[in-house]
């Protein structure tokens, strides 16, 4: 299936890879109640907000396609968005954090096409379209703010993570989508919670997504800006939580100071915060971003590199100093001191600048690869800087045979059947029949009658991270997760409590005539305990100043609050909102 662009030529460029991710949006799926949701969420966002947040928050929806009273349609959002060079597409729920990440880097705000429950009305573990639309979209037209999260999407493409890291990916995203699924039974949940702490109990040693993805938390997601004393909220996980962006404010809350040492701190997807980090500006962010990167194998490379690429057990890509790259699963080839000689298991790749070298995908090196590492012995230069003169030293000609032996003491001797050279540099040297050798231990690496052997050139590996070079090629025919978000399907119950929140909508809208006291009693005879149909009708009536049924409706919403506490700060809320004459003026300009 085509995946839709909306015109925006941000989202064209995406690569095929991360399209397989987006999912059509299906608007007519969301139901009145869907959009009583979004409403209520909004319109409280904006009356605590407006005082609280970073940036003019109503100015900010409308740079990102965004109403107080509509769901957002994506054709909306991206005609908006290409104006300051971002896109947005759906997705099914939380995808790889890899994934995130680069759509991050491509500027797509990926927003999930879900919408919470009432229940969940204050806040969800599982991504929506409330978090991901009203939460980071509106302080994308922020240009600092907006560089810094491309550029974070950068550096997280080239994060390591760990097998241990995708099974707790998969964890969260099957308890959120039955948290968000009526028909999931609390044996379920429970199940999945357990499965979830058992995996975040045994994770062992974090890794470099996992403590980049505490930058991300304690920022993107939760972060203030100011000062201590004085912060504002600019996290998207605040922004969109009605009841954890009030209690974040709260003194007892800790605000740190951003620094790295926010990389001490895990976090945990169902719970509030314990405490929140303000930076000075969002330049703060990125220089406190390129600290962490700095130490990151993509940057630093070598045997630390190489062994965290083994340690993971998922496809890697090193780069040698020649700029070959080799994707694949790498195992424990020879390491001393130095890396004298690499090895993969399976199928492996090689690529420059990103993409695959003609004859060199996974199918041809199907079984895997190995090569050396370093420098000839006896030379002065780095292998890959030889010239003709260089190569007429040592004798290396196309269909005769070589010998070449590296300072770590690994031998290659067969004849030379082909070089490749890009840009000055030698990168590989296909050798039938060859033999190697570990000349130190008398190990045999590659025997004549193995076929072929393609050697690698490059003095040093100067890059390591995780996934394939070139994407496109290697990637093809991987799939997403199987485990999908639940379609809910609506019983009579529902049908009925949809109608009556279609009515309430047509009549603010002016699209009905049916009275307000009508539909109090539809309410009161049907859904008595359903309390947001009673604040948007509250809110009618105060319009309409009826203070009478004003007065009804707020009576039965009280005696909800005596039966259900955990249900009195939704709903004061709602009811202040409603007879609030100035926060309505200021949403309907």
């Amino acid at each position: 299936m085509q995946m839709e662009t909306y015109g925006n030529p941000v989202l064209n460029q995406l690569p095929q890879h991360l399209k397989r991710y987006v999912v059509p949006q299906h608007y007519q799926r969301y139901t009145a109640i869907d959009q009583a949701v979004w409403r209520y969420v909004m319109r409280q966002n904006y009356a605590y907000l407006r005082d609280i947040a970073y940036y003019p928050y109503i100015p900010g929806l409308r740079k990102a396609g965004l109403t107080i009273e509509e769901i957002p349609n994506l054709q909306a959002m991206n005609d908006s968005l290409k104006k300051i060079g971002w896109g947005a597409a759906t997705v099914d729920g939380f995808i790889p954090p890899a994934a995130f990440m680069e759509f991050q880097a491509y500027r797509v705000l990926v927003v999930a096409a879900d919408i919470r429950q009432i229940e969940h009305i204050e806040y969800t573990p599982a991504p929506d379209i409330i978090h991901e639309s009203s939460g980071h979209a509106p302080i994308i037209g922020e240009p600092e703010y907006a560089a810094y999260l491309q550029y974070f999407g950068e550096i997280g493409t080239k994060a390591m993570f760990s097998e241990k890291d995708f099974e707790l990916y998969e964890a969260i995203r099957h308890l959120s989508i039955l948290k968000e699924s009526s028909s999931a039974t609390l044996k379920q949940i429970e199940t999945a919670e357990g499965k979830l702490v058992d995996i975040q109990s045994n994770m062992g040693e974090p890794s470099e997504m996992a403590l980049l993805s505490r930058l991300h938390w304690w920022t993107v997601e939760y972060g203030l800006i100011g000062t201590v004393d004085d912060p504002k909220i600019y996290g998207a996980g605040l922004l969109s939580s009605i009841g954890e962006s009030a209690s974040c404010m709260r003194k007892e809350i800790p605000k740190l100071p951003y620094t790295l040492k926010a990389l001490d701190y895990s976090y945990d997807i169902t719970k509030p915060q314990p405490q929140l980090f303000v930076t000075s500006d969002f330049n703060q962010l990125r220089e406190v971003l390129d600290q962490f990167a700095n130490t990151m194998s993509f940057r630093i490379g070598g045997k630390l590199g190489l062994e965290k690429a083994i340690a993971c057990k998922n496809l890697c890509t090193i780069v040698y100093s020649s700029g070959l790259q080799i994707s694949g699963l790498f195992h424990p080839g020879i390491v001393d001191e130095t890396i004298a000689y690499i090895k993969t298991v399976g199928p492996t790749a090689l690529a420059y600048q990103d993409k695959q070298l003609m004859g060199h995908g996974k199918s041809y090196h199907a079984d895997g690869f190995s090569s050396p590492v370093g420098r000839l012995s006896g030379s002065d230069k780095a292998f890959e800087d030889f010239d003709e003169s260089d190569m007429n030293r040592y004798g290396i000609e196309i269909d005769k045979e070589s010998i070449f032996l590296f300072e770590s003491g690994i031998e290659v001797r067969g004849i030379v059947r082909s070089i490749v050279k890009q840009d000055n540099k030698i990168q590989l040297i296909t050798l039938a029949p060859c033999q190697v050798i570990d000349s130190r231990s008398c190990q045999i690496l590659f025997d004549p009658e193995w076929g072929t052997y393609d050697m690698a050139v490059g003095e040093h590996i100067v890059s390591v991270f995780c996934g394939a070079a070139d994407k496109e090629a290697y990637e093809q025919g991987v799939s997403v997760s199987a485990n999908k978000t639940i379609v809910q399907e609506q019983d009579e119950v529902g049908k009925a409590k949809n109608k009556l929140y279609s009515l309430i909508r047509q009549r603010r809208k002016g699209e009905s005539q049916i009275s307000l006291t009508e539909i109090y009693e539809i309410i009161a005879q049907n859904f008595s305990m359903d309390w947001l149909a009673y604040v948007e009708t509250l809110e009618l009536a105060v319009h309409d100043q009826h203070e009478h049924l004003a007065k009804q409706i707020e009576n039965r919403l009280q005696e909800i609050i005596s039966h259900h506490k955990h249900l009195r700060k939704l709903i004061l809320d709602g009811i202040q909102l409603a007879k609030n004459n100035q926060i309505a003026l200021l949403l309907s300009k």
